[in-house]
């Protein structure tokens, strides 16, 4: 078992001996780890440099999960990190983006009106055609299309969801850019989309002579604190894909929610990130009944009307997260008790924005504030993807890509 964000400069192999704190010690007893300490850093490294570029195109950016990740292992081989390009239609998203990635040209901008609809892969447009002298020569193309039409977390009839077409821009994008790597992210109820746009997206990029794989991705296995499932797409020109054996060799002990936030339970800040949301009163007779009868679960008689007789789906909706577990999946309504089992196990509120971060496995540096309000903050941090997963397969593939 590996711990991640542990590899030292230009190896390509894990760390090994007294060089770092190891995962697990023989009795299985789980110890403090260089995750640990990736999670408490609070200063971020300098990605960019003027010599040996890794050049990243990231699609439907966000707050940059992915492209964090990717820099972490970037910066690990001892490389630096180019972004000509990095693109999402939420000003919030592009705003934080902006504030941990100085030396990106992230923009607001609908993808749409960049690469076209076309899915014949015989003529660029002219877009396309100044893009590709601008960006440059690219190394990694990334992109989390956009996913709330056809989420687990969602109904069945929301995969019909018009979004779903911009799935396909990564094909596209592929087309235009030629990238030696692609990694695609996404919920694994994107499968299932009625147009089939996941294996359309495969076909397509095989015909433009990429290895494809695509295989389900448990983050849990990885070391990331919440239960939350991915459908992870790798494709590559330079090495054969292998999501299953960069999963094993990055694979740790599952960490619970003490291990990840139990240093934040006291809020002695005032900054928007550190404190929680207000609830309602309503809410916070709920909270106090759930520590005033050490309950985890909320009985139905405590919960709304539409709850009290038992006819909810989800037995988590007005629960307490539990010190010796991993978080539930992180989604942007984490301020509230009413969207999931978001209230803290020894203090009554529920999780802050840091703590979500946290879950989400960005480290303290990795500020959200210019996202500019509590609402915006809350649907990044929900919608975001945890850099570990990014840096997995960003570290495999570079490496072996080697000579």
């Amino acid at each position: 078992m590996n711990d991640l964000f542990t590899i030292s400069g230009g190896n390509c192999e894990p760390a090994t001996g007294d060089l770092f704190d190891r995962v697990t010690i023989s009795s299985g007893k789980q110890v403090n780890g260089s995750d640990y300490d990736f999670l408490r850093k609070q200063n971020a490294p300098s990605f960019s440099g003027e010599d040996n570029h890794v050049s990243l195109v990231d699609l439907f950016c966000g707050a940059g999960g992915i492209s964090l990740g990717i820099a972490e292992a970037v910066n690990d081989l001892g490389l630096s990190l180019r972004i000509p390009l990095a693109v999402d239609f939420e000003a919030a998203a592009v705003n934080v983006y902006k504030e941990n990635f100085s030396f990106a040209n992230a923009i607001q901008e609908d993808l749409s009106n960049i690469f076209s609809s076309s899915d014949q892969f015989d003529q660029l447009t002219d877009t396309e055609k100044r893009l590709r002298e601008e960006v440059g020569k690219i190394d990694i193309l990334v992109g989390g299309p956009p996913c709330q039409g056809h989420s687990d977390l969602n109904n069945y009839s929301r995969r019909k969801d018009p979004k779903n077409s911009l799935y396909f821009i990564m094909a596209r994008a592929a087309y235009v850019l030629q990238p030696s790597h692609i990694i695609i992210e996404n919920v694994l109820g994107a499968r299932h989309d009625k147009n089939g746009v996941v294996h359309k997206t495969i076909s397509a990029l095989q015909e433009l002579g990429y290895r494809v794989e695509m295989a389900p991705v448990d983050l849990t296995t990885i070391g990331v604190p919440q239960t939350r499932r991915r459908l992870i797409i790798i494709a590559s020109k330079v090495v054969q894909p292998d999501i299953t054996g960069a999963v094993e060799k990055f694979s740790t002990t599952t960490r619970n929610l003490e291990w990840a936030i139990k240093d934040l339970e006291d809020c002695n800040s005032s900054n928007l990130e550190e404190t929680p949301s207000k609830p309602s009163k309503n809410n916070l007779t709920r909270i106090n009944y759930l520590f005033e009868h050490d309950l985890d679960d909320l009985p139905n008689h405590m919960r709304p009307p539409c709850h009290a007789h038992g006819n909810h789906s989800y037995k988590s909706i007005y629960g307490r997260l539990k010190w010796s577990e991993p978080s539930q999946t992180i989604t942007s309504g984490f301020y509230s008790m009413c969207m999931g089992r978001y209230v803290h196990p020894s203090r009554r509120r529920t999780l802050t924005a840091r703590e979500a971060a946290r879950l989400q496995f960005f480290p303290d540096y990795f500020t959200f504030g210019a996202a500019g309000s509590r609402t915006a903050i809350a649907k990044i941090i929900g919608n975001a993807v945890p850099p570990k997963l990014s840096y997995i397969f960003a570290y495999s593939m570079l490496c072996s890509a080697r000579p």
